[in-house]
């Protein structure tokens, strides 16, 4: 069975703050997320240089991804609040809603003479 691995060394610098904090995800690294060193950094080399291909064929991805979370989180607080403050807010409005008698609309016949008095007048000028 040929395996085709490549071997590489990863120096970090502990006196400098970035390096320092890569080591220190290494260590605190979770084994059951993943299974080794390695398949962390791969995991991580690969996300971060896809985001970077993306970014770079899309410049407004990033922007529309956080007007996109902005609206969601909007939406959820204005959804919330609807929930708690409909049943209090509208309950009043509702009972008189139902007990409101629609307006008559049907239109009298002295008021279509009048109508059409005004419009005759109107245009003879």
């Amino acid at each position: 069975m040929s395996r085709n691995i490549y071997t590489t060394t990863l120096r970090l610098n502990l006196d400098n703050a970035a390096d320092r904090e890569a080591w220190e995800h290494l260590q605190r690294l979770d084994k059951k997320t993943h299974r080794s060193v390695s398949r962390a950094v791969i995991a991580d080399v690969n996300a971060y240089f896809g985001r970077q291909e993306q970014l770079a064929a899309d410049p407004y991805l990033e922007t529309r991804e956080k007007e996109g979370a902005f609206l969601q989180e909007i939406q959820e607080t204005i959804r919330e609040s609807l929930q708690t403050a409909a049943p209090m807010n509208f309950a009043p409005w509702m009972q008189l809603m139902q007990g409101a008698v629609p307006a008559d609309t049907a239109e009298k016949p002295e008021e279509s003479e009048d109508m059409d008095a005004a419009l005759d007048f109107a245009d003879s000028f």
